[in-house]
């Protein structure tokens, strides 16, 4: 897959983990493995940016810890919460959107194994050959002469809306 780069705005993961913990308590382990699955293994956040992320919010007063053997299970307070309840929009987007990248990561996924598999046949050779093909001619094309983008796109505008009328 992808290099996500960096995934998240500043605080982003810090209303993530609050919203996962208020669901249930947690480890940081399993913050990270809730991510991977929302983004269908697009983004992992990596245990040197969750762990941080999880002893400042206790240190706020955001959440508490138990020990269970060599890890935290971390609990939301009331304190958290309420902050959650104020960022509820800013969550919800944030939110919204790992979904969102999360579903086109598992239909990427899907289409990649379909056609290792080959389960599209010798039909899908040829359609990728042609996008191969458009792919070079507009490169070709906009290399020698830059100016001509506008046109490029409205050809291959008009081609998907050909596809797409196709019955």
């Amino acid at each position: 897959m992808m290099h996500a780069g960096r995934m998240l705005a500043q605080g982003d993961l810090r209303l993530i983990a609050l919203r996962l913990i208020e669901g249930q308590p947690r480890h940081g382990y399993d913050i990270i493995k809730a991510l991977e699955d929302t983004t269908s293994g697009w983004y992992s956040p990596s245990p040197g940016i969750v762990y941080p992320t999880l002893t400042y919010l206790e240190e706020v007063g955001y959440l508490t810890s138990q020990p269970e053997g060599a890890k935290k299970l971390y609990t939301i307070t009331d304190e958290g919460r309420a902050h959650l309840a104020e960022n509820k929009d800013l969550v919800d987007a944030v939110m919204k959107r790992l979904t969102f990248i999360g579903e086109k990561a598992a239909r990427m996924r899907e289409r990649m194994e379909s056609e290792q598999d080959g389960e599209r046949g010798g039909r899908w050779q040829l359609v990728r050959a042609a996008f191969d093909s458009m792919r070079e001619a507009a490169r070709e094309r906009l290399k020698n002469d830059p100016d001509a983008e506008a046109k490029v796109v409205e050809i291959l505008a008009r081609a998907a809306n050909e596809i797409r009328k196709l019955q």
